[in-house]
């Protein structure tokens, strides 16, 4: 996820308004000057910003407002959730007139792979496998469809399967992304907005050879986006090349503003198509909602961008995996059903709520606010239109009045008013439906702003989330903690499984020589499935897998393991956060403790520290391990005290303060489908809480 600004080459299309009021403005001042003064008694309050909202009046098609589910495992722990807070949350994400009512839902097109905050499952891994149901994404889409049945879908790839011949621009690829919309269409699912490779360039004939094929095989309805990165040079490679430029249909940049301004350029605005910031945000959903305000408002105003995307939907990962906050609402704690609103999603509410994909805005009733701030103003279209205009006064410092006055087609009713305070953490200041606002003299609604706020005016109707849908207290996960993977069906992904690179699904376990401490290995077993090392996005260098709660201290891991020819299986402790470009190779890795053994026997236990470095605390060589066979590995932690075993033998103790407490992780250097885990469990020290 790239965050960038970029100045404008050339004035926005809005300046011609913007330097008509300003000669405006300077007349009224010399009126002014021969004006005689006011008399002492006088009120000094600046008048009220007159607004006309034409019915009649022009402006770019609204595309919708959107979230992301993706850039891998945002949305993993939702699909764990017990009802009925699952379906709370839900509600909150989808349910029109209820609370976010996202309008776009964009989607990984998985691969396996690492693309930030862990790895989707792929449909197809092999040129002649293809399984629809992988991965939760399906039944994340037919969630929000059954909610909003005119809800949008946007699929996006970050990584690719390494099958393919030719890399990520390939027929190969191609033909991925058609099985994709077919697996949609199986689910019932119609997809409107289809991308190319997130954040990793474009490459023009190969989106010409996407669009002939959508067109030849039956999508030709998807949407073809180009190109999913930062900045807008793809707007000018379409201008320079028509054959691009007719392969897409939508201009698609990620993080279009800076703080203060968000831009587009001359070639985008020219082509004619609708701009999405088809990734924005990335704003933390208690802390965030003053920034995304503003950039809902400015991307059209500054830019004529008609469609917002925000990264993420939720925050629905584990808080040892980055960018921990980031998303509309919190929910990642499915064992105690715990999940937190804020602003950031009743931000949303206050454009989505009140708007429909296919409105118009008009450009004359959207601008900038004399006191600071900015307003957009979007009609429906038909006979009688309704119209919303959502004021944004994130830059101003004291209250403004405003005053609308419709005209042509649309209602001189009164207009219903929303207003959520931006920098609040208090739930009676989100999305607060205020009195309404009749006309005056002339017909206009006057209404007065408070700074730090978003506020609609509108004559749609909307609504909040009951105050009965209240979360269960938060707690951490239980202790003990077992997992035998026995219960789940062949290819499911084991609850609170979180897979950061490759793919660990339940499959029945392989043979092999057990170890006399060892329990599992009979039944089924979690299985790393990925034979091949896919094209990656980040820099995961092989399979791992995380699971357990980030605020266990003092506990006991122990895993049976299938330790595969040439490889090393892993076993980790006190997982406490994220480190990206480690070590030479620039690679992602997790804090925390590391038992390793290979298929040698060779073992050791490492820690790798905050500053990036990795030191090992022990190691040597342990008897009776051999390829294919089932060992024990298990990590002890009291205090400082760290004690590895293998096989029940005592190996190791030492004393290592760096992490006091994390979660547990699995993993293989190696990517071999014999790796095979059994048996997790995880118990407190004498039966006390982790």
């Amino acid at each position: 996820m790239i965050r960038t600004g970029r100045v404008p080459l050339r004035a926005p299309w809005w300046l011609p308004h913007r330097v008509a009021w300003a000669v405006g403005s300077v007349l009224l001042a010399c009126v002014a000057l021969l004006a005689p003064p006011p008399s002492a008694g006088a009120a000094t309050r600046p008048a009220a910003q007159q607004i006309a909202v034409d019915g009649n009046g022009t402006g770019r098609t609204f595309a919708g407002v959107g979230a992301i589910s993706g850039g891998g495992g945002t949305s993993r722990l939702l699909t764990d959730y017990p009802e009925p807070e699952r379906g709370q949350i839900l509600d909150y994400l989808f349910k029109p007139g209820y609370g976010a009512s996202l309008q776009i839902l964009k989607v990984e097109i998985g691969s396996d792979t690492n693309s930030s905050n862990g790895a989707e499952q792929s449909h197809m891994r092999t040129p002649t496998d293809v399984d629809c149901d992988r991965g939760y994404e399906w039944w994340l889409m037919e969630q929000a469809q059954q909610r909003n049945p005119d809800i949008q879908f946007y699929g996006l790839e970050w990584g690719a399967p390494g099958w393919f011949d030719g890399g990520f621009w390939s027929a190969d690829n191609i033909r991925y992304l058609t099985t994709w919309l077919g697996c949609a269409k199986q689910h019932g699912l119609h997809v409107d907005y289809l991308g190319g490779w997130n954040e990793k360039g474009w490459d023009a004939s190969w989106y010409e050879q996407l669009k002939s094929t959508l067109v030849r095989d039956g999508y030709g309805s998807v949407k073809v986006v180009a190109a999913d990165n930062a900045g807008w040079q793809v707007a000018t490679d379409m201008k320079d090349d028509p054959a691009f430029d007719a392969a897409t249909d939508v201009v698609g940049v990620h993080y279009p503003c800076t703080a203060a301004h968000c831009s587009s350029t001359p070639d985008a605005l020219g082509l004619g198509k609708p701009l999405f910031a088809s990734e924005s945000g990335w704003n933390d959903y208690l802390t965030g909602a003053d920034r995304l305000a503003a950039e809902m408002n400015h991307e059209y105003v500054d830019a004529g961008i008609t469609g917002f995307i925000n990264w993420p939907a939720a925050y629905a990962w584990y808080p040892t995996v980055q960018m921990q906050g980031s998303g509309l609402l919190e929910a990642n704690e499915p064992w105690s059903g715990n999940y937190r609103l804020g602003p950031t999603l009743w931000t949303v509410a206050q454009t989505a709520q009140f708007t429909h994909p296919g409105w118009q805005y008009v450009d004359s009733a959207s601008g900038y606010l004399d006191g600071g701030g900015t307003y957009v103003t979007l009609r429906s279209p038909g006979r009688h239109p309704s119209y919303t205009t959502v004021f944004e006064t994130t830059g101003a410092s004291a209250p403004q009045t405003v005053s609308l006055t419709p005209s042509g087609p649309l209602p001189n009713s009164p207009l219903h008013r929303w207003t959520t305070t931006l920098d609040s953490t208090d739930p009676a200041d989100w999305f607060v439906r205020g009195a309404d606002v009749r006309a005056g003299a002339g017909g206009a609604h006057t209404a007065t702003l408070q700074p730090g706020t978003v506020t609609t005016l509108t004559t749609v109707a909307g609504g909040k989330g009951p105050a009965a849908a209240k979360a269960p207290a938060s707690k951490p996960m239980p202790l003990p903690y077992r997992e035998d993977f026995d219960g789940y069906r062949d290819g499911a992904s084991a609850r609170y499984v979180s897979d950061m690179e490759g793919a660990f699904q339940v499959e029945p376990c392989a043979p092999g020589p057990r170890s006399a401490a060892g329990r599992g290995g009979t039944g089924k077993c979690l299985q790393q499935m990925i034979t091949q090392q896919p094209i990656q996005w980040a820099r995961v260098p092989s399979p791992l897998t995380l699971v357990g709660d980030a605020t266990w201290g003092d506990y006991t891991v122990s895993v049976e393991a299938r330790i595969a020819k040439g490889s090393t299986s892993t076993l980790l402790g006190r997982v406490s956060g994220q480190l990206n470009t480690v070590g030479a190779g620039r690679i992602t890795a997790w804090e925390g403790y590391y038992l390793k053994l290979s298929d040698s026997g060779g073992w050791s236990l490492e820690v790798l520290d905050p500053d990036k470095t990795t030191r090992v605390l022990a190691s040597g060589t342990v008897h009776g391990v051999t390829s294919g066979g089932w060992s024990r590995l298990q990590l002890s932690f009291s205090g400082a005290e760290i004690t590895a075993r293998i096989n029940g033998a005592t190996l190791a103790r030492v004393d290592d303060s760096t992490y006091a407490r994390g979660q547990l992780g699995l993993a293989s250097d190696t990517y071999t489908s014999a790796t095979q885990f059994d048996d997790l469990t995880a118990t407190a020290p004498h039966g006390a809480a982790g």
